[in-house]
């Protein structure tokens, strides 16, 4: 942790120094958020309540010839036990940005997939990103791929078309080549992913998209490279209006996984499939959030399905209720109450309660 805060430390003295002899480097700016959460579970035998810091980032921020946006954002709370856990870097990149109908961004970032996947933490609304996103995103994939919070090393295109009067467009685009390993990680198997969106925008502050993945995750062992295959699309809606929020995504995979998590590098060299999970899986969810006091105080609600084999006799189903409150501008707390519903368990039912509070700087 205290490698990556001097990394920022230094990555904003020297951006300083050149801000201040050249007008080729704009000001960097160094921003930041963190999230403290407590979350009590009654799940049968695994009873637990708990304080713990859910995040804690920093960021860099700025641009280079006025056409050039860069950013570098590290996770620095956690411990060193495993790769999901660690403090770690989780964006590295430059974007070319001169166009509205054309912008290159190259490096590490997120993975153009799902309207969720983009979204900051604390905009998305709940206790988690929905099942579906964390587990066929890239957070903790069903691959078995180390957590790499929705994000990979690529190069991607993306655009607005179709400008009208009031200067919307009513199309977007967006599409990428990447490693397909994660976060930090280099390619295996030298076949690269491609994942794409498209989207309409046809009222002020609605979206209708779809998405799609092709590519694979692999490991190397002593014979030789194992590739999995990934085949993946999603159907997206939403609106927003007025400070109130629908949103609703159905995401589709096709794909083996291994059996072992990447969490540390000796689980890289191990190669067993999962073949008794199946190698398809699916999930949907459902939310609206609603104004009480306008951008002040909101309550919600979401339905959050997924089925981790595509089989309703092992989904997991939140049943989702809470409310927000933000005292002063980027200090917020949110509480929620969650039904959860998970047919794998002898004791199919149990409740959650989540409660977080989260400031930006």
């Amino acid at each position: 942790m205290k490698r990556i805060i001097s990394f920022f430390v230094f990555c904003a003295i020297i951006c300083n120094v050149c801000a201040q002899k050249k007008e080729v480097f704009s000001m960097p700016k160094l921003s930041g958020y963190a999230i403290g959460q407590y979350q009590y579970s009654g799940k049968y035998n695994s009873e637990s309540n708990t304080f713990s810091l859910r995040m804690v980032r920093l960021s860099l921020d700025g641009r280079i010839l006025n056409d050039f946006a860069y950013k570098l954002q590290g996770q620095v709370n956690g411990n060193t036990t495993t790769l999901g856990e660690s403090p770690r870097i989780v964006d590295v990149f430059i974007e070319w940005q001169k166009y509205d109908f054309i912008k290159i961004k190259v490096g590490q970032f997120k993975r153009p997939f799902t309207f969720e996947n983009p979204m900051n933490p604390i905009d998305q609304g709940f206790m988690s990103y929905a099942q579906n996103v964390t587990n066929l995103s890239g957070f903790n994939d069903r691959t078995g791929e180390h957590s790499s919070n929705g994000r990979d090393i690529g190069i991607q295109l993306q655009g607005d078309l179709l400008k009208i009067k009031e200067g919307r467009a009513l199309l977007h685009y967006q599409i990428g080549v990447f490693n397909g390993q994660g976060i930090n990680t280099k390619d295996v198997d030298n076949q690269k992913d491609i994942i794409g969106g498209l989207w309409v925008m046809p009222i002020s502050g609605m979206r209708l998209g779809a998405f799609g993945w092709t590519g694979s995750y692999a490991r190397k062992d002593n014979n030789g490279i194992k590739s999995l295959s990934k085949r993946r699309y999603a159907i997206s809606g939403e609106y927003v209006t007025n400070d109130w929020t629908f949103r609703s995504e159905y995401i589709h995979s096709t794909g083996y996984g291994f059996k072992t998590v990447y969490n540390d590098k000796t689980n890289l060299s191990e190669t067993e499939v999962d073949y008794e999970k199946g190698n398809k899986a699916d999930g949907f969810y459902a939310l609206a959030i609603a104004p009480i006091i306008k951008n002040k105080f909101h309550v919600k609600a979401r339905y959050d399905m997924y089925r981790p084999s595509a089989e309703w006799n092992n989904s997991k189903t939140y049943y989702e209720i809470g409310a927000d409150y933000e005292f002063v501008k980027n200090l917020k707390i949110s509480a929620e109450y969650i039904l959860v519903n998970d047919r794998s368990l002898e004791k199919h039912n149990y409740s959650m309660i989540d409660t977080q509070l989260s400031f930006r700087f």
